[in-house]
C-alpha cells in the first residue's frame, strides 16, 4: 500500500510515477474522498470543542448553584451528532483505505520505461560451457521436450486429470523422486550456503494475511478458496480460508503487526511448499506439460530487511537464485522487468528464465522482487530504528526456485539420445549417488 501522505502532498507526482507502470490514478475521486474526511475531521474537531466548553460551563453553573439543564441537554444531543460523525468519518476511511489498496507499487527511477515483456532488459546470460549467446543446439537427431521425457520417468497428467482435471500432475517413481531431490538440494543451498531459516508455515491462510502481501483484493481470482463445513460458496468474511499462491503470503506475513528488534535484521526465511493458483485469464496458455499448472511446489525466498539494506538484498537474492541453476548447470539468463511488467507490490524486480531446449527459448523460473515498505504498510510490520522510532520494514520475495519448472528444464537440458537424464554432479547427493535417470526397460 502506498503511503497516504504522498499523495496529500504530491498527487501529481504520484499520478506520473504509476504511468510509468501504465496506471491511470484515479486523482478525482481521491480528491472526493479526503474532501469528506477533512469535512468529517473538522465537523468532529467542532463538536468536540462545543462539548469541551459546555462542559467546563455545566461545571462554573453547578459550583454557582445555577441551573444547567439547557447545557446538560445540549451536551447529550452533540454526544449523538459526535457518534454519527465518527460513523461517517469511518466509512470514508473505510473508502479511502479501498481505494489505497487497488493503487500498485512505484516503480523505482532505475527500473526500465515499457508496456510488456518485449520492454525487458537483459542483465546478463549463463552457460556451463562459458560461451555468449543462445545456447547451442543440443547434438542429438530430436528435441524431446518435458513430456514426453518424463512419462516413461512416472509422469502422468492423465491419472491427474482423472483426480482433479487439466493442470495437475501426477510423479511417480523415479521422476518423483527427482522432483523431491530438487526441492531438497534447493533447501539445502539456502539454509547451509545463504543463511536462510528454513520454516514449515500453513497451506490455507486467512484474507487478512493476504490482503497483507497484497493479493486481495485485487487478485481474488486468482486463488482457490478453502471452504471450511457447512460454509456456503462465496462467502465473503474475514474467517475466509485461501490456499496459498507461494509461501511468500505465509511467511511475509509471520512479521505481520511486529515490531522488530533492529539487531533481528535481516530476517532471511525459506520454505517448500505446494503453490496453488487458478491461473485466471492464462486460458490457453502453456496447456501441454507442467510450465503453467495450477498445483506446483516451490522453494520461497523472503528477506525482512532494513530499508537503507533492500537494494542490496535484491541483488544478493537474485545471485541465491542463480546459484541453483549454475549448480544445476542449465543455461539460463536475468532480465530486469519493465515498468509494465512488474507485478502488483514491486518497486523493482529481477526474472530469472532459464533455457527450454524444446521450445527453443528461455522461460522465467524465478522472479525476485524489492517490495520496499509496500506490504509492509498493509501489515503493519516495523523495526525500531536507532532513535528508537518505529519505522516501516522493507520485504523481498523470490523463488529459490519453482521445482517443477527446474524439473522440465533438467530434463530437456540434460536429456540423451536413448531417453536417459544426466543428473548434475550437485544433484547426486540427493538421488543416492545416482548419476543418471533411465527409464524403466
Amino acid at each position: 500500500m502506498l503511503d497516504i501522505q504522498l499523495l496529500r502532498k504530491d498527487i501529481d507526482s504520484v499520478a506520473a510515477r504509476l504511468a510509468r507502470r501504465g496506471f491511470v490514478l484515479d486523482v478525482e475521486t481521491f480528491q472526493t474522498l479526503e474532501a469528506e474526511r477533512k469535512a468529517a475531521q473538522t465537523r468532529a474537531e467542532s463538536l468536540q470543542a462545543r462539548r469541551n466548553a459546555l462542559s467546563k460551563l455545566i461545571g462554573q453553573k453547578k459550583g454557582r448553584g445555577e441551573d444547567a439543564a439547557a447545557e446538560m441537554a445540549e451536551v447529550a444531543s452533540i454526544a449523538q451528532e459526535l457518534q454519527a460523525s465518527d460513523g461517517a468519518a469511518d466509512r470514508v476511511l473505510g473508502q479511502l483505505t479501498a481505494f489505497l489498496e487497488t493503487l500498485p507499487n512505484l516503480p523505482q527511477p532505475a527500473v526500465p520505461d515499457g508496456v510488456s515483456s518485449d520492454d525487458n532488459v537483459e542483465v546478463r546470460r549463463w552457460h556451463p560451457e562459458g560461451q555468449s549467446g543462445d545456447p547451442r543446439p543440443l547434438a542429438l537427431e530430436r528435441i524431446r521436450d518435458h513430456v514426453e521425457l518424463g512419462e516413461p520417468l512416472g509422469l502422468d497428467f492423465e491419472a491427474a486429470a482423472k483426480l482433479s482435471g487439466a493442470r495437475f500432475s501426477v510423479m511417480r517413481g523415479p521422476l518423483a523422486r527427482l522432483h523431491r531431490a530438487l526441492a531438497q538440494f534447493m533447501l539445502e543451498v539456502q539454509t547451509n550456503e545463504h543463511g536462510y531459516t528454513e520454516c514449515y508455515t500453513p497451506y490455507v491462510v486467512n484474507a487478512e494475511t493476504l490482503r497483507g502481501t497484497g493479493q486481495l483484493p485485487k487478485f481474488e481470482q486468482d486463488l482457490f478458496a478453502a471452504r471450511k463445513g457447512g460454509q456456503e460458496a462465496g462467502t465473503e468474511d474475514q474467517t475466509a480460508l485461501y490456499l496459498i499462491p507461494t509461501s511468500e503470503v505465509s511467511l511475509t506475513n509471520l512479521v505481520r503487526g511486529e515490531i522488530v528488534p533492529l539487531e533481528q535484521l535481516p530476517i532471511r526465511l525459506t520454505a517448500h511448499t505446494p503453490c496453488f493458483r487458478s491461473e485466471a485469464g492464462s486460458h490457453g496458455r502453456d496447456t501441454r506439460g507442467m510450465i503453467r499448472q495450477h498445483q506446483f511446489d516451490k522453494v520461497e525466498m523472503v528477506q525482512i530487511t532494513h530499508p537503507e539494506h533492500s537494494d542490496e538484498a535484491l541483488e544478493q537474492m537474485v545471485r541465491h537464485a542463480e546459484t541453483i541453476l549454475q549448480r544445476l548447470e542449465l543455461p539460463y539468463r536475468v532480465m530486469a522487468l519493465c515498468t509494465g511488467d512488474m507485478g502488483f507490490g514491486a518497486a523493482r524486480t529481477y526474472d530469472l528464465e532459464v533455457w527450454l531446449p524444446a521450445q527453443n527459448t528461455y522461460r522465467e523460473i524465478s522472479s525476485v522482487s524489492n517490495c520496499e515498505a509496500f506490504q509492509a504498510r498493509r501489515m503493519q510490520a516495523r523495526f525500531r530504528n536507532g532513535q528508537g522510532k518505529p519505522e516501516l520494514l522493507h520485504t523481498l520475495n523470490g523463488s529459490g526456485l519453482a521445482v517443477g519448472r527446474t524439473l522440465v528444464a533438467l530434463l530437456e537440458n540434460h536429456q540423451r539420445p536413448d531417453g536417459s537424464i544426466h543428473i548434475p554432479a550437485a544433484l547426486r547427493p540427493f538421488m543416492g549417488g545416482m548419476d543418471s535417470l533411465r527409464p524403466a526397460s
